[in-house]
């Protein structure tokens, strides 16, 4: 093959390249990693990164499939047709059976998940026996809308107490959270950008400072024409001793947030894709900046990655009030199809705060 020709193929392939989405790229970067001796190994990588994981997480699962057997059971108990049609669980005395059902089917998978989720939530959480088996079947069937609307009860505190856990390695900040249950974490921003501007704390053409590198659309969703964002950004320069980029943000890039200009900053910790967590120094020197600099600084940070980091500590403990929170249990549980995600905002908050003083011809408007 002659010089011209080689030229025109390496072009055609940089064009077919340019017209994959990034999620199609990462796939074919994956495949061109992995020779045919590496896909035959015993051994295979597990990947918790961009897309889909290939793995998944059976114990959780095994308790879910398990728990439906009950809650079909509870529904027979109040109606059993023929026809394939039942009731709804009845409340009074679920407690009980549920009791019973985990005594008698201990050799089911994942029964003793069950067992210590059910006696986590009536011990150590002071949860009616009955009110959260009856949740439990009723969430497992599907069959009511959820009450309160934006997260079942018994479940929201446990997500809390997980949160604490790992996004705030354990010490729980003064207060509390409100959660919101959404679709994965690029719907929670979306979500969250919609509910700002909705509120008047953004407007279209607002200025906002975005952690870089970032996410793919999070690049890309600022730009939308329903925000239309000035985007400021904070670059992760910093580099280690022997010149080798380490992510980090230089004090230099965090100083950008201390114009009061820019009304919101929007991350992603640990960084995707880089995979890095913000180290202590430059979260502390961030709370410096927002504290002393721009106190109404509003803090978007999404967090899906702080379950795979020993220690992790999010910003939501930081600068709670400050700081909504964006978590997804896809990775960590291996299960992106069930479009798992969270939202997080303490109740003492600034965003209250501000749209309490917005002008009365805002707040009606």
């Amino acid at each position: 093959m002659d010089t011209l020709e080689k030229l025109k193929t390496t072009r055609r392939r940089e064009q077919e390249l340019e017209r994959l989405s990034p999620f199609e790229l990462k796939d074919n970067l994956i495949k061109l990693a992995q020779p045919e001796s590496v896909k035959k190994m015993a051994s295979q990588m597990l990947n918790a990164g961009r897309g889909n994981p290939n793995w998944i997480s059976t114990i959780p699962r095994e308790a879910f499939f398990t728990l439906g057997k009950f809650g079909i059971e509870e529904c027979r108990r109040v109606m059993n047709d023929p026809s394939g049609m039942a009731g709804i669980p009845e409340q009074k005395g679920i407690g009980k059976r549920f009791q019973t059902f985990l005594r008698e089917n201990k050799e089911m998978p994942g029964i003793d998940l069950l067992k210590k989720l059910f006696q986590y939530g009536v011990k150590q959480k002071g949860f009616s026996a009955d009110a959260f088996a009856h949740e439990l079947a009723e969430g497992v069937i599907g069959d009511q809308y959820p009450t309160p609307d934006r997260m079942l009860k018994h479940t929201e505190s446990i997500v809390h107490d997980y949160l604490i856990q790992e996004m705030c390695n354990t010490t729980t900040p003064a207060g509390s959270y409100d959660l919101f249950a959404v679709e994965g974490g690029t719907a929670a921003i979306c979500y969250i950008f919609d509910s700002l501007m909705e509120n008047g704390l953004l407007k279209k053409g607002d200025k906002i400072a975005l952690g870089v590198p970032a996410f793919t659309p999070y690049l890309e969703i600022p730009e939308l024409e329903r925000y239309n964002f000035k985007v400021v950004h904070v670059k992760g320069s910093a580099k280690t001793k022997d010149g080798k980029s380490n992510f980090q943000y230089p004090e230099e890039e965090l100083d950008k947030l201390g114009d009061k200009s820019i009304k919101a900053f929007f991350i992603t910790n640990p960084s995707n894709p880089t995979s890095v967590e913000i180290c202590d120094q430059c979260r502390k020197y961030l709370v410096k900046v927002v504290k002393k600099l721009n106190p109404n600084l509003m803090i978007l940070t999404d967090d899906v990655y702080g379950t795979f980091v020993e220690g992790f500590t999010s910003l939501m403990k930081d600068l709670p009030k400050n700081t909504i929170c964006v978590y997804s249990f896809s990775k960590y549980f291996g299960c992106t199809g069930w479009r798992l995600g969270v939202i997080a905002i303490h109740r003492e908050n600034i965003y209250d705060d501000m749209i309490s003083a917005l002008p009365e011809k805002e707040k009606n408007g």
